[in-house]
């Protein structure tokens, strides 16, 4: 199976980064340096505000990053402002609001990738006076309050002069309404429990790759897409750029099935499990096939679904309130470096949530919808995980 590559220099193309708006940055420090930035410490249950609440004991050189993240970038350009930010071992996330466009000390227009750029410069000039000439010295650090929290090692810098601090590039998102916003504010805040709870519970918050097989091989796949799709959804490139996405391992005798990534708790698919699609021809009998959902679910049946169209999402989010353990299919692969909500994280953790995916993970630029194609797909995934067809709720129970 090939190996997923997480870019972190993803950047929306049609956008015009001198103009203002509010951006999600996330810069990731030089490959080897894992801790150089602090470390994470604290209860990963402790609630938020108590002592003993997870946070970042950081080390000099994340108290030094932290420092030019508040300070340097507004001084130099006023329009810029940090409203929120969280420094991690190893990364960093910050919610920049650019009030008006961007210009330079000299008056000059300028955009966001130069602010990052000086940022990591700043940091750089910053970090090599700290370390002096150390070449692969090992310093211990402190938190404010005193106590011990670890370790880091100073990277040797005798072969390439003076290093960087940060890698190539930055990620950003751009939150485009006040829903967005918060969401990216929780997700940033919720990090440092982010980190204990995976470091906790790695047996269920890390992905697993080609964990779970669904017994479907490519070509049932391409017959169901056949018979569901119209051919203009399921044209012979279509299929073909779809079969390159999707995951699958060789059987015996030389066949081909298609299996499926997860995070979560994969203990879920020893239950007894049930598909929940939502078609249109079925819209009229939506309610009936809402209860019946929720009725196996409060029996015990692990609910199963892609949660794309409206009726699924409804059913799915009634389950999950309820406490109800669900499993649900990704409308995309998972990235090397794969971080779900805080919320999702939390069901995971408590074993109420397995997320599973057919496909490779690949970039898909804001705006771009699931294809027809795609969302069958997943439907006879979901069907295939069941060893279940997707009408099961319209027969007698």
């Amino acid at each position: 199976m090939e190996t997923t590559h997480h870019s972190m220099t993803r950047r929306a193309t049609a956008h015009d980064y001198s103009r203002p708006g509010t951006y999600h940055i996330t810069l990731h420090v030089a490959e080897g340096w894992d801790s150089i930035l602090g470390t994470v410490v604290g209860d990963p249950m402790a609630a938020d505000g108590t002592p003993e609440a997870p946070r970042v004991g950081l080390s000099p050189v994340g108290q030094m990053v932290e420092h030019e993240l508040l300070t340097a970038i507004h001084t130099r350009y006023p329009m810029v402002y940090v409203q929120d930010h969280i420094v991690m071992p190893d990364h960093l996330h910050a919610l920049v609001r650019v009030t008006e466009p961007l210009v330079s000390a000299s008056g000059k227009s300028t955009h966001l990738g130069q602010v990052i750029a000086g940022f990591k410069k700043g940091c750089n000039k910053r970090y090599w006076e700290i370390i002096g000439n150390g070449d692969g010295e090992t310093t211990s650090y402190t938190v404010t309050d005193g106590s011990p929290v670890g370790t880091y090692k100073v990277p040797s810098n005798a072969s390439s002069g003076r290093p960087s601090l940060f890698a190539l590039g930055y990620c950003d998102v751009m939150p485009v309404d006040a829903a967005q916003l918060e969401t990216q504010r929780a997700y940033i805040q919720g990090n440092p429990r982010s980190r204990l709870l995976r470091l906790s519970r790695r047996d269920l918050l890390t992905t697993q790759r080609g964990a779970i097989a669904t017994a479907l091989t490519p070509a049932a796949l391409t017959g169901y897409l056949r018979r569901e799709c119209a051919a203009s959804q399921a044209t012979p490139e279509a299929l073909e750029a779809l079969a390159a996405q999707l995951l699958t391992r060789p059987t015996r005798p030389a066949g081909q099935e298609i299996v499926c990534d997860s995070y979560g708790d994969r203990s879920l698919m020893e239950r007894r499990l049930l598909p929940v699609v939502c078609h249109r021809r079925d819209k009229a009998r939506f309610a009936e096939q809402k209860r019946r959902c929720l009725d196996e679910a409060q029996d015990g049946v692990v609910l199963v679904s892609p949660r794309i169209a409206k009726g699924e999402q409804e059913i799915v989010d009634e389950a999950v309130a309820e406490g109800f353990p669900v499993v649900i299919l990704h409308d995309n692969g998972f990235p090397e470096r794969y971080h779900p909500s805080a919320e999702r994280l939390d069901r995971c953790a408590a074993g109420r949530l397995l997320l599973v995916s057919p496909w490779r993970y690949r970039y898909r630029p804001k705006g771009e919808a699931i294809t027809v194609a795609e969302c069958k797909t997943l439907n006879c995934v979901a069907q295939a995980l069941c060893r279940q067809d997707d009408g099961w709720w319209k027969n007698n129970k």
